[in-house]
């Protein structure tokens, strides 16, 4: 797995089990709440993970941006429909977003080498 994601996984599982440490029943409540509605339902996962990138890039939040690349990746996603959606984003967003779609395309690379 290449340094960026492995990186990025590595902070986020720590800080997570750090922050969940603390057995706070709201915060804990909130990660069951996004755990939970990223399932699939009426709308399919991968449906649901690039609305979840939109609304990421849109507000402009690197972190979630990753995850769900990395969470549309594992579900089959291709760069043409991920490309699609971020495009969307930042349509809406603005070019505030362009340094967010930069890091989203290094990320993405770093997706796709892993299987190289």
């Amino acid at each position: 797995m290449s340094d960026l994601v492995n990186e990025f996984n590595a902070y986020r599982e720590k800080m997570n089990e750090r922050i969940l440490g603390d057995d706070n029943k709201v915060i804990k409540r909130i990660f069951n709440l996004d755990t939970n509605a990223y399932q699939a339902g009426a709308l399919d996962v991968k449906t649901k993970e690039l609305l979840g990138l939109v609304a990421s890039a849109v507000l402009r939040c690197d972190d979630c941006i990753k995850y769900h690349l990395e969470t549309a990746y594992k579900a089959g996603l291709n760069r043409a429909e991920v490309v699609e959606a971020l495009s969307i984003a930042t349509l809406v967003g603005g070019t505030i977003v362009i340094p967010h779609l930069r890091r989203a395309y290094e990320f993405w690379d770093a997706l796709e080498a892993q299987d190289n």
